[in-house]
């Protein structure tokens, strides 16, 4: 299972450790969603793929076994691995999200996400208000704190605004909606590097107040009041990000 936060770690120019099987994933991963190897197309054969990302055959066809869980690719007898219409991708997986960043920018598929987040935040936050425990609580002022202190850095804040979310959904009790945070971290790393309606510190520092704001309704049990903070700030990094 492919976590959150990637996306956020990488916008600070750090790198993963270097692991053969996710690399060629994401080798061919970026290259069928920036259009490298286009919609349809058929991948080079095994030989051809080995040498270019120099692996063993084993690794690269774990890495496709992987891509065709993701949707990107489905592999038929007789004519190979063949890059599959958008319409079969998974995009509420984090990695296959995290690829979109770094393609050219679609401002629909932006305002697609930015409404998928405000369809499934609208339970999750009434769902965290209701079932919240001190720890979820405790937990909220915490990552609300480590964003106040993140000065300069964006991976410090968006990591910790990201966990922020990520209680809200954990506290809830539903885990379909931890689906979401893909979508999240995706819109988020957006709105950290676009700059739309105000500069970056005032941005971040903006976010920060609403979201102590927003933990102080989820603590104090005020579920309206949540709800409206929490859209004011999907509002906030939609007028950021697109």
């Amino acid at each position: 299972m492919i976590e959150t936060g990637g996306l956020i770690r990488s916008l600070s120019g750090r790198r993963a450790a270097r692991n053969f099987h996710n690399f060629v994933i994401n080798e061919i991963g970026h290259a069928i969603v920036t259009g490298e190897f286009p919609i349809g197309s058929v991948l080079a054969s095994d030989a051809v793929m080995m040498e270019k990302y120099g692996v063993s055959r084993t690794v690269l066809r774990e890495a496709l076994k992987t891509l065709e869980a993701k949707g990107l690719v489905e592999a038929r007898p007789k004519v190979g691995t063949r890059v599959s219409p958008k319409s079969r991708w998974n995009f509420f997986d984090p990695q296959v999200l995290a690829w979109h960043y770094h393609a050219a920018p679609d401002p629909g598929l932006y305002e697609s996400l930015f409404r998928v987040r405000a369809a499934l935040e609208t339970p999750m936050i009434a769902l965290a208000t209701r079932h919240r425990t001190a720890e979820h609580v405790r937990l909220l002022k915490y990552w609300c704190h480590q964003m106040e202190t993140a000065g300069d850095s964006i991976e410090q804040f968006g990591l910790a605004c990201l966990e922020v979310h990520g209680v809200i959904a954990e506290s809830g009790r539903d885990p379909l909606l931890r689906s979401i945070l893909g979508v999240i971290e995706l819109t988020l790393a957006l709105a950290l590097t676009r700059d739309r309606t105000m500069g970056a510190e005032a941005y971040r520092t903006a976010l920060a107040g609403r979201f102590i704001d927003l933990t102080a309704a989820i603590e104090s049990g005020t579920p309206e009041a949540a709800a409206k903070l929490y859209e004011s700030i999907r509002l906030l990094d939609e007028s950021q990000a697109v």
